[in-house]
C-alpha cells in the first residue's frame, strides 16, 4: 500500500472511531478528503439505482459533482458503483470522457475541477456505495495511488458497517450531516416522486426520468425541481 493510502485508511478509521452514527459520513469524507489531498469528497449508497442515497458532501462543489451526475445518469460514480473498479478521469479539461452529458456539464459548471475519481465501497461481494473524489489540479492520483484506493475503499465499508446494517434492516436512517442538504438531496427528491407518481399516475421510474429532465432543461438542481413539486397544492377532488 502507498503511504497515502496507508494514511488515509487510519484517518477514517479514527474519524469513525467513537462518533455518533449521524456524524460518520461527513467526518469519513473530511478523512479521505485529507489523506489523499483533494478538495472534495461525497459518499453515496446504491449510487448506480433509483434509490440511490448520498450520505455526505464534504463542500459545494462536491455536491454539484454529484447532483450532475445523479441528474445527467452517468458519470465516474455511476461506472464505478455498477462495475466495481475504480474510475479515473485525471484530465477533465483535455481528455474525452465516456460521458458525453456528464464531461461536457462539468465543465461549464465546475469550471475549477480538472480531475475526478470514484472508488467502489463493497459490502462483502456487493457494492453498495462509492466514493467521489475531485481535485482543482489535473492527474491529482498517480496510476499506483488509484491501485491502492481499494484500501481507502475498505476502511470506509468497515466505517459505514452499522449504517449498512441499519438500511438492511429497514430502520429509519439517522439525520446525516449535514442533515439540511441530505434531506434536500434525497428525502425530498423521493417525496416528489412519490407525489408525481400519485398525481399523473406515473411509475416510479418515469416520475424521476421526468424529474431529471427538467433539471437538465432548466439546468436547476433535481432538489430545486423537488422543492418545487412538493410546494405545489394537491388536486381537488
Amino acid at each position: 500500500m502507498t503511504a497515502g493510502a496507508t494514511k488515509t485508511a487510519r484517518l477514517v478509521a479514527e474519524a469513525a472511531a467513537g462518533a455518533a452514527l449521524e456524524e460518520v459520513p461527513r467526518r469519513v469524507c473530511a478523512a479521505v478528503c485529507e489523506g489523499l489531498g483533494m478538495d472534495g469528497t461525497t459518499l453515496s449508497l446504491l449510487t448506480d439505482t433509483p434509490s440511490r442515497q448520498l450520505l455526505a458532501a464534504s463542500n459545494e462543489a462536491a455536491l454539484l459533482l454529484e447532483e450532475i451526475q445523479f441528474t445527467v445518469l452517468e458519470g465516474p460514480c455511476i461506472s464505478a458503483a455498477h462495475s466495481g473498479e475504480p474510475v479515473a478521469v485525471d484530465d477533465l479539461r483535455h481528455e474525452l470522457t465516456p460521458w458525453p452529458l456528464f464531461g461536457a456539464t462539468v465543465r461549464e459548471r465546475l469550471p475549477q475541477v480538472e480531475s475526478v475519481y470514484a472508488l467502489p465501497v463493497f459490502f462483502g461481494d456487493y457494492v453498495l456505495g462509492s466514493v467521489d473524489l475531485l481535485a482543482c489540479r489535473p492527474h491529482a492520483l498517480t496510476k499506483e495511488a488509484l491501485e491502492q484506493t481499494s484500501q481507502v475503499a475498505d476502511a470506509v465499508a468497515a466505517a459505514l458497517l452499522p449504517t449498512r446494517q441499519m438500511l438492511l434492516t429497514g430502520a429509519e436512517a439517522p439525520a446525516w450531516e449535514p442533515e439540511q442538504v441530505v434531506r434536500a438531496h434525497w428525502f425530498d427528491t423521493a417525496r416528489a416522486i412519490g407525489a408525481l407518481v400519485a398525481r399523473r399516475g406515473l411509475s416510479p421510474e418515469n416520475a424521476l426520468a421526468l424529474m431529471r429532465a427538467e433539471a437538465f432543461r432548466t439546468g436547476r438542481s433535481l432538489a430545486d425541481i423537488a422543492t418545487d413539486i412538493l410546494r405545489e397544492p394537491p388536486p381537488t377532488s
